[in-house]
């Protein structure tokens, strides 16, 4: 898969989040970098329809934290951005569940990595014409091996 990507219009950016959910395995660590706008909550319901998801996948930002299950992998869904530091992550006890499922975390850089020893660090930008951008960075030798693979 490439490592840059377009994203037009929301179908684009459902379509590489559903391409994504193709990738994943339980224990994935997907985390979500970008302006607020940008299409973390967009790309996150691309992928919950990958999994199989019947439910809507809507941003945690009250919650915290969302865990979707019926899929083919359970999708844990949070948003780190009220959470003031690793000591609030390790509160929400998500290392409990990412061994069975694919956990997305927007807002998360630099808070989350630890519950993984490898993960998919996904860039999102609106650009001025409106049209996103989204990058994949593995960290990893896993991911880069499924990005490349693919």
């Amino acid at each position: 898969m490439k490592r840059e990507h377009v994203l037009p219009g929301l179908a684009d950016t459902h379509a590489l989040g559903e391409a994504l959910a193709g990738l994943t395995r339980p224990g994935d660590l997907v985390v979500l970098v970008g302006p607020l706008g940008a299409g973390k909550t967009a790309l996150t319901q691309g992928i919950g329809a990958g999994l199989g998801v019947r439910e809507p996948v809507t941003s945690p930002t009250f919650v915290i934290a969302r865990v979707h299950r019926g899929g083919r992998i359970p999708l844990v869904h949070v948003d780190a951005y009220r959470l003031g530091g690793h000591a609030d992550v390790d509160d929400l006890d998500l290392d409990a569940s990412t061994d069975e499922s694919v956990t997305v975390v927007e807002w998360g850089q630099g808070l989350v990595e630890q519950l993984a020893d490898e993960h998919l660090e996904v860039r999102l930008d609106r650009r001025d014409d409106d049209v996103r951008t989204a990058l994949l960075v593995p960290h990893g030798a896993g991911w880069t091996a499924r990005l490349d693979a693919s």
